[in-house]
C-alpha cells in the first residue's frame, strides 16, 4: 500500500477516533466543541488535516476539566471567539498560504539577486 493510502486511513483512523472521545464528553462541552469545530473549519488550509493536532489538544484539555469537574467556561472562558483565535495561531489558515504564494511568487520573479525581469 502506498505511503499516501496509509496517511490517508491512518488520518481518517485518528479522526473517528477521535470523534468517538467527542461524544463521550458531558453535553456542555460536546455541546462547545461543536461550536468550536463549527468555526475553526473556517479557517482550515487544503484537506483540514491541519486542524486534527489542534481538535486532539482541545479534546484533551477538555477532557481534563471534565475529570475536574470544571465547567466548559471554566476552560474556554466566556469569550469563545478569541480563546479559538488563540488555538489557530499554532494552524496554517488559507490566509497565511495566500501571503506565502505572494509573497513567493512575487519574490521569485522581482526578488534581489534575480537578473531576469
Amino acid at each position: 500500500m502506498s505511503g499516501i493510502i496509509k496517511t490517508i486511513f491512518g488520518d481518517k483512523k485518528e479522526w473517528h477516533a477521535m470523534e468517538a472521545r467527542a461524544k463521550a464528553l458531558p453535553e456542555e462541552y460536546r455541546f462547545v466543541y461543536r461550536k468550536i469545530q463549527h468555526y475553526m473549519w473556517n479557517y482550515s488550509a487544503g484537506s483540514g488535516m491541519d486542524m486534527t493536532g489542534i481538535f486532539k489538544d482541545l479534546l484533551g484539555l477538555f477532557e481534563e476539566g471534565a475529570a475536574e469537574g470544571k465547567s466548559v467556561l471554566e476552560i474556554t472562558g466566556e469569550d469563545a471567539a478569541s480563546f479559538c483565535d488563540d488555538l489557530l495561531r499554532n494552524a496554517r489558515t488559507y490566509t497565511e498560504n495566500w501571503r506565502e504564494a505572494l509573497n513567493r511568487d512575487i519574490q521569485k520573479k522581482l526578488g534581489k539577486g534575480n537578473d531576469s525581469k
